[in-house]
């Protein structure tokens, strides 16, 4: 059974945003990418507006909304513009000021429990599926579950980023024992970040997994190739 696939289309409004121009249109590439297999389509407005802007997720709700993922903090902003635009799920991420990309999963500080308890039970009154991004730790899981998240992410950095195949394995192990936590908790599993054609089989062979969550190295490769075979080749992988 293949697992579904979201691609997160971010870089190509960082592309766009590079010279402020109109194109290149994350909607056309979205519309392209799930004509060509991806089942979900990935978007994270961040604070700082460096590549998706609140007109793309306006008008990618507005026609994919059963197909849009957003990834945002758990600010009383982002809170505001998840509600606004209603996208079938929403993963809460961590987000540090000047980072290049989302660094871990979430740390579960008093405070911030608080704050995604609340923001969990907001998008859950309007009917929106909630994803925490967590670190592949059993306390995380846990908690992600006390909060009423309905999907747990998989933070893979550590994985893709691995030095030699031995710490690779190990990594791999941790994912595996994560997953059937979050299943025992009655939590649907996703995984990403740093995923590509190289490293993504082996998490996706781990069973209970239900979707796997790329974008930078399917537009990298798209580059090369162009985004309907970049898309087909990583679906057919899973």
């Amino acid at each position: 059974m293949s697992l579904a696939l979201g691609v997160n289309i971010d870089h190509i409004a960082t592309l766009r945003q590079a010279r402020r121009a109109g194109f290149p249109d994350p909607l056309a590439f979205a519309s392209l990418a799930l004509a060509c297999g991806a089942d979900y389509i990935v978007v994270h407005l961040r604070r700082d507006r460096r590549h998706i802007q609140e007109h793309d997720l306006a008008r990618l709700c507005k026609k994919f909304r059963k197909q849009i993922h957003l990834e945002c903090s758990y600010t009383p902003q982002m809170q505001e513009a998840a509600l606004k635009y209603k996208p079938y799920s929403v993963c809460i991420v961590p987000e540090l000021p000047g980072e290049v990309t989302t660094t871990g999963g979430l740390k579960f500080t008093p405070a911030v429990q608080k704050r995604v308890g609340e923001m969990t039970q907001a998008l859950h009154k309007k009917g929106i599926k909630v994803s925490l991004f967590v670190s592949p730790e059993a306390a995380d899981i846990r908690a992600a579950a006390k909060l009423g998240a309905d999907i747990v992410e998989l933070c893979t950095r550590d994985y893709s980023e691995a030095a030699t195949k031995k710490q690779a394995q190990k990594l791999l192990q941790d994912l595996a024992l994560s997953t059937l936590l979050a299943k025992e908790l009655g939590l649907e599993v996703h995984a990403g970040h740093g995923l590509d054609y190289n490293n993504v089989l082996a998490v996706a062979d781990i069973g209970g997994m239900a979707c796997m969550n790329i974008g930078f190295s399917i537009i990298a490769r798209s580059l090369e190739v162009g985004l309907p075979s970049a898309v087909a080749e990583m679906k057919e992988l899973l």
